[in-house]
């Protein structure tokens, strides 16, 4: 269902954008084929969200659907299941989600000096090990750990 929401969600604003033609990208190789007609829906709950979304692909002048299996495309995923979950006050009309994408990978390039001498994974292999805190450690810090 999180699937077929997000699918009409993306339908309505593209439709509210005025977009004439459409490529739909999903990982839901059901979705797919459902909303294609080449595959029926036995599950009584999913039929409603299916005739919503065919009834939206009627307002463009072109539109496909293509499936990406999940495991090559988890962020869709992930957005996927974001967009279920957004409730808004107009029902029609979800803020935007600002994502970046970096052509390189990021690092840290800044570390803290450790005071005490030991590497920063210390603390974390002698809890491991023994199951003991540093001495000094505050609550926190025993969260964190």
């Amino acid at each position: 269902m999180a699937k077929y929401e997000a699918c009409i969600l993306g339908l309505s604003l593209a439709i509210d954008m005025n977009v004439q033609e459409l490529l739909i990208i999903g990982d839901s190789n059901l979705l797919v084929h459902q909303v294609l007609g080449e595959w029926a829906t036995k599950n009584a709950k999913i039929l409603p969200y299916l005739q919503c979304v065919q009834e939206l692909t009627k307002r463009f002048t072109k539109i496909e659907f293509k499936h990406v299996p999940r495991i090559q495309n988890k962020f869709a995923d992930a957005l996927a299941t974001l967009s279920s979950m957004i409730q808004h006050p107009d029902k029609n009309f979800i803020d935007p989600i600002l994502i970046g994408i970096h052509k390189h990978p990021a690092y840290c390039a800044h570390a803290e000096e450790e005071t005490d001498g030991n590497p920063w994974l210390h603390d974390i292999k002698k809890y491991l090990e023994k199951g003991e805190y540093p001495k000094t450690a505050t609550h926190t810090q025993k969260r964190t750990l």
